[in-house]
């Protein structure tokens, strides 16, 4: 892949928490594989999957499951160093591929006429909007990472839990800190990636009510069951516990900011009918707003870096085009990416940071270039 380059919200150690909530992630390679206990069942697909899972358990991951849609069919396979070995069911947190629900959200609102893709930003009395000097920031904007937003709220950090960082955030923190927050650039001129951007985005569609437009405008229509910011007792008995560093940590919360993906879990099975919508949205009830984000909405000039709503669009091996997200929390790494023309995708969920920039990502999208290149 090239070096486009998704951040995430988790990186390194516990040591500078401002960079700690974001940073690139990006395909590398040169993983060393190791056995591990691979749940594997049977050949074709799932086996190809196997030496994949392995290298993770090398890479740190305590557990790690790998699915795949490819040639109409989906497979998943997990692995673990000890302890139960992870299924399609097992819930993780997603991370920032939750940003691309919100995205859906925001295109399905577009293909309504609810709002328009150059709609200005606009929020509540008491939520002052930071905007540019020549124009203010659009829906847009947000969706592909080019509103000149900084990468988090001013006063985010004050007063948060190392481990939990967004828990503690309120609206009425929010609404201190816009009118201390000023943008980096001008609004449409450059990628700068914002899980602020995205929380507003998620609040300028459903003020004080995000986690509940996810589920009703995406995740239930797609049939995505288990993809929510709220762990019913279902779930809560099939979640895989987050690791950093190799110790327990507690999942992320977030009420606010939970447009940018940061509370979100989901499952192996619920990325892959994800995935498959992705690649055939003919067949998706929310078909139109799908096709709206896959569109190349922002191409940033210094890099360029070609945004969808939500998606990056990046360059496999023989010039074939993924659209992908990577996501992190401090307990979690997930990769999701797809190759429309091949119909193939890929998703990777782990149980720990993602430690080495990259790391686990380059695994999602070599299994992508080798399953695309067959």
């Amino acid at each position: 892949m090239t070096a486009e380059a998704v951040p995430s919200e988790g990186e390194g150690v516990i040591v500078d928490r401002r960079r700690l909530l974001g940073t690139a992630a990006g395909a590398v390679a040169g993983v060393t594989a190791m056995s591990g206990r691979a749940v594997a069942a049977g050949g074709g697909l799932t086996a190809r999957l196997r030496p994949y899972l392995e290298r993770a358990l090398a890479a740190g991951a305590p557990s790690a499951v790998m699915g795949a849609v490819h040639g109409g069919r989906r497979e998943v396979a997990g692995a673990a160093q000890e302890g139960p070995v992870p299924d399609g069911r097992t819930v993780f947190q997603l991370g920032s591929i939750g940003k691309t629900l919100t995205a859906t959200a925001f295109a399905r609102a577009v293909v309504a006429g609810t709002v328009r893709l150059d709609t200005p930003l606009a929020l509540p009395p008491g939520f002052t909007v930071p905007r540019g000097t020549t124009r203010p920031i659009t829906l847009r904007d947000l969706a592909t990472h080019s509103s000149g937003l900084p990468r988090l709220p001013a006063n985010l950090l004050a007063g948060a839990d190392p481990y939990d960082p967004y828990a503690h955030y309120t609206l009425e923190d929010l609404a201190a800190g816009l009118p201390l927050t000023a943008l980096d650039r001008e609004p449409g001129t450059a990628y700068a990636y914002s899980n602020l951007g995205f929380g507003l985005l998620g609040q300028a569609l459903a003020f004080d009510g995000v986690d509940a437009l996810l589920r009703r405008r995406v995740a239930a229509p797609l049939g995505l069951r288990d993809t929510t910011t709220v762990l019913r007792p279902d779930m809560a008995a099939r979640k895989a516990v987050g690791h950093l560093a190799g110790e327990p940590v507690p999942d992320w919360r977030d009420r606010v900011l939970s447009g940018a993906g940061t509370s979100v879990y989901s499952t192996a099975d619920d990325m892959l009918r994800y995935l498959a919508a992705q690649l055939r949205p003919e067949r998706s009830p929310l078909r139109d707003a799908i096709e709206l984000t896959q569109r190349t909405h922002f191409t940033d000039p210094g890099t360029g870096l070609r945004l969808g709503l939500g998606w990056h669009v990046g360059t496999l091996s023989g010039g074939r085009t993924v659209t992908w997200h990577n996501g992190g929390t401090y307990g979690f790494a997930t990769c999701a990416a797809f190759v429309r023309g091949s119909g193939t995708g890929v998703v990777l969920m782990v149980n720990t940071y993602g430690g080495e920039e990259g790391t686990f990502d380059a695994l999602a999208f070599a299994l992508l270039d080798e399953l695309t290149g067959s």
